[in-house]
């Protein structure tokens, strides 16, 4: 009885190591920004200071549900946005907290402001202005019901 029981504890908590964490906007926002002079492009960009929550999820499959944004004519920059296209962060509503650069190994057949929930490996960033804050490496997606 006891191997049985001692069995379906570890199966259980196996199948906990494998399976994505399903985190929200919310969890993103546990940021702070301070000014950082990059001397490479002569200017201030905001630098993030991840809260200790958002770095435990650093190197570990996500899934997130936002707004699918195709920005790129040549189809390889998209990105994942708490709001549709009309107030992302580009547009001045909300901050870089706001949007996750998305790496597919194939285009995604999603089209703008669709709602999707995407999975994929966190990346933290703070050093490289060429990319966002936060970066999901090995993404899946599939439209949100």
């Amino acid at each position: 009885m006891k191997n049985k029981i001692l069995i379906i504890l570890l199966f259980q908590f196996s199948s906990l190591c494998f399976s994505q964490i399903n985190i929200t906007w919310d969890d993103l926002a546990k940021v702070e920004y301070t000014e950082k002079y990059f001397p490479d492009y002569g200017e201030y960009f905001l630098y993030p200071s991840f809260s200790s929550s958002v770095k435990s999820l650093e190197g570990k499959e996500v899934a997130i549900t936002g707004y699918f944004l195709d920005v790129d004519p040549m189809g390889k920059i998209f990105i994942l946005s708490k709001g549709p296209m009309s107030s992302c962060f580009f547009c001045g509503v909300g901050g870089p907290e706001t949007a996750i650069e998305l790496q597919f190994a194939s285009k995604p057949d999603f089209k703008t402001d669709d709602i999707v929930t995407i999975k994929g490996v966190l990346k933290l960033n703070s050093d490289d202005v060429e990319h966002f804050n936060y970066i999901l490496t090995t993404c899946k997606g599939e439209k949100a019901d």
